[in-house]
């Protein structure tokens, strides 16, 4: 009924399978320094063309003694339509669903994503908002987000490190 191909996009993705831990740094205030968190994430394939992530981590809140846990969830694939890497991501800490778009250098292992959404700065209105996930090793990927500033200018406002632990 509905056939579909297995790409190279696909198959990359597939290399993300498994139990990940990472440790993110995020902008804070001006003249604090950086919000720290860490936490895990499952990685699996719903069939061989979607990419499932279901992480759960500390949300960072310096005035709280006690951080709360957020749940996360992001869906990555390939549309041979419309020749784009795909996907959404939601966070239990917030109402926004983020759907992507975005484009895969598999030379470098470099997945670029591109949404639109509210700015996290806390000012009105919504931001461009461009993220980077790159697979450095079989065991370790980085991820960036930054966000589009009324200048044009990029903002990275937060990296993270994940590393495999199974």
């Amino acid at each position: 009924m509905f056939g579909f191909e297995i790409t190279k996009e696909h198959q990359w993705l597939q290399q993300m399978v498994g139990d990940w831990t990472f440790e993110a740094e995020m902008t804070g205030p001006p003249d604090e320094p950086p919000l720290k968190t860490k936490g895990k994430e499952k990685v699996r394939m719903l069939g061989e063309n979607w990419l499932v992530a279901e992480g759960e981590g500390e949300i960072p809140c310096d005035e709280l003694e006690t951080r709360p846990t957020g749940y996360t969830c992001l869906t990555i694939g390939y549309s041979p339509e419309k020749q784009a890497m795909i996907g959404t991501w939601i966070g239990s800490m917030m109402n926004h669903m983020w759907v992507y778009e975005g484009s895969l250098d598999l030379e470098k292992g470099l997945l670029i994503l591109n949404t639109s959404g509210p700015k996290c700065d806390g000012s009105e209105g919504k931001a461009q908002y461009r993220e980077s996930l790159q697979l450095v090793s079989p065991d370790e990927r980085l991820f960036s987000s930054a966000m589009q500033g009324d200048d044009g200018e990029w903002i990275t406002f937060m990296k993270a490190v994940y590393k495999r632990v199974a």
